[in-house]
């Protein structure tokens, strides 16, 4: 399961991850919290108009990279905040698609090493709110309760990755073969991407991660391991 602020985020940080995951036949959810509508900064576009694009982009993109299923939480673009409502949100979608692996955001992600970004607050918020859905949220029954009355059992997370950048990578996916997908479905975010030439910046960035690893092409992840996981195969080899 990718979690993730907005619609494009999820392309630009593990797409080509998702597309070899899919092609190898593993099914994979999208859950996008906010309704992008903040994402133009043309005058006269209205939040209302733009929020129904982004989704349908980000549908698209879905479409292209053979993800079947995408929830979208509907939070205002740009007033994303670690609230009991967002994490429960993020609960519900968790227990209900029980994942092997959620991909989040870095939540300590300030900035970029060059400092010509600062990281978006919508990012790091939803990063935070993944945190707390891991622990104690998804895996704790007396955590959101009620959604036992819709039939969802908690659920423990073994596994948590986080696509980044700095010297805390730990794992490289090759996405040698699946790059072109990743820019295939990049591209669908037509009010985002406009004439950038986006394929050289994917290329690039993906050329850089992977020449340490001797990878033509790769998208660097933090990953963890979570102690429940270990715990649940010790006791298969006692047995």
């Amino acid at each position: 399961m990718i979690v993730f602020a907005h619609p494009d985020d999820a392309e630009f940080g593990s797409a080509g991850t998702v597309a070899a995951w899919t092609r190898d036949g593993t099914e994979v959810a999208y859950v996008c919290v906010t309704d992008g509508s903040a994402g133009s900064n043309e005058p006269g576009v209205r939040r209302e108009e733009l929020a129904p694009v982004r989704e349908a982009e980000q549908r698209a993109a879905c479409d292209v990279l053979g993800v079947k299923e995408c929830a979208f939480l509907g939070v205002p673009d740009g007033m994303v905040e670690v609230t009991l409502a967002l994490r429960k949100a993020i609960t519900r979608e968790v227990r209900r698609f029980r994942p092997d692996v959620v991909v989040a955001p870095d939540p300590n992600r300030l900035w970029d090493d060059e400092r010509t970004y600062i990281n978006h607050s919508d990012h790091r918020a939803v990063g935070m709110a993944c945190l707390a859905v891991i622990n104690p949220d998804s895996s704790t029954r007396p955590m959101f309760s009620e959604l036992e009355e819709e039939g969802i059992e908690p659920f423990e997370i073994h596994n948590l990755w986080m696509p980044t950048w700095d010297a805390n990578v730990d794992t490289f996916v090759d996405i040698t073969d699946t790059i072109e997908t990743k820019i295939a479905a990049l591209r669908c975010h037509k009010s985002q991407i406009h004439d950038w030439p986006v394929d050289e910046w994917i290329r690039a960035r993906a050329k850089e991660r992977g020449a340490a690893n001797g990878l033509q092409y790769a998208e660097a992840f933090r990953t963890f391991r979570l102690r429940q996981a270990d715990e649940e195969a010790q006791a298969e080899e006692e047995t």
